[in-house]
């Protein structure tokens, strides 16, 4: 079943998902006011990830309740390396007042160790990043803009049936053409539209505790015209919609069920398998560095691994068009979060 989700409130006055689906544009008006869960549970985050063929650069602002994170992340591609590097503030619980849209509501987030801005523009999204005690002093700068036309994206609301309070709202906008220069260890590397594509995360939602998701994203131009996907699962009740989307000049097509079939050992020591339940997505993925991250302290705690690499494979469109996909620049990542 893929519900398709109508316009109105996301949350009745109790703080309970109204309706649960999908959508493919921003049709639920979220608002943090009506939830009934303590602070600690509501989770609140936009994540940006722009990559080319040789680099790539992540940027989180976060209000996860218990903690607050700022972060940035580079990888090159060509070195097979990357360098996390992010600042955490306790226990926000929605001080940092992140925006209630997608679509509106700016971001700017001062430390003394980084700033990160997200701003809305006619057109697309300005993101700034300044943090120069970056990778021991190696500083990271730098400006990039999103450039966002009118097109499809994934919205989706999943409940977690074992709290009838919890639930997450998901948006993610794939096929932002980015272009702009990050300045990192005095060497600066340019974005160009044609090569260089970002993808925006964005999450608001009360969570259980205890969660693990699998996720993949890509973007990028197929045929000359733009393409993405989003994949992924792991967490909640999905029986209403998963978040499986190919996006096609444009275009939302649906899919239902997919698999993620990881390799044996590392995350990035194989290739990665996807299959889905029709055959409308059908890929292997080369790893090329895995992100790792993890933290621990007390009962909280997070272990990530968002693995870089080329997606080839092949997908099929709404109306039985097929696409051969070949080396397409992504992400596929296994997360569990204690939180």
């Amino acid at each position: 079943m893929q519900h398709r989700m109508g316009l109105g409130e996301l949350l009745d006055t109790d703080g309970a998902l109204v309706e649960r689906g999908w959508a493919t544009q921003e049709v639920r008006r979220y608002s943090r006011s009506v939830l009934k869960s303590p602070d600690p549970r509501i989770k609140e985050w936009d994540y940006y990830c722009v990559l080319t063929d040789e680099f790539g650069i992540a940027l989180t602002v976060a209000d996860n309740g218990h903690m607050g994170f700022l972060g940035v992340s580079w990888m090159d591609f060509r070195a097979r390396s990357f360098v996390n590097g992010g600042v955490g503030t306790p226990a926000p619980n929605g001080a940092m007042d992140l925006p209630s849209s997608a679509d509106h509501g700016d971001i700017v987030q001062v430390h003394p160790k980084m700033q990160i801005a997200f701003r809305h523009e006619p057109g697309g999204r300005r993101l700034t990043i300044d943090a120069p005690g970056f990778d021991k002093g190696r500083g990271i700068s730098g400006e990039l803009w999103l450039a966002q036309p009118p097109m499809d994206r994934m919205v989706i609301a999943t409940p977690f049936p074992e709290v009838p309070e919890a639930f997450y709202y998901n948006q993610k906008i794939n096929c932002l053409q980015a272009s702009g220069h990050i300045d990192y260890a005095g060497e600066r590397y340019d974005f160009a539209p044609e090569q260089a594509f970002g993808v925006l995360d964005w999450g608001r939602g009360v969570w259980t505790f205890d969660n693990t998701w699998y996720w993949g994203s890509a973007s990028g131009l197929v045929d000359g015209k733009p393409f993405g996907f989003n994949i992924g699962y792991g967490f909640g009740d999905t029986s209403a919609a998963s978040e499986n989307i190919l996006f096609f000049d444009g275009k939302a097509h649906k899919l239902t069920e997919l698999t993620f079939h990881l390799p044996q050992g590392a995350h990035d020591s194989a290739p990665w398998r996807f299959t889905s339940s029709d055959g409308r997505f059908e890929m292997t993925f080369e790893p090329i560095v895995d992100r790792a991250a993890s933290f621990a302290m007390g009962e909280i705690s997070s272990a990530q691994h968002q693995v870089f690499g080329r997606f080839s494979g092949q997908v099929v469109l709404d109306d039985g068009v097929r696409l051969q996909i070949r080396d397409l620049i992504g992400f596929a990542e296994e997360v569990h979060n204690r939180w």
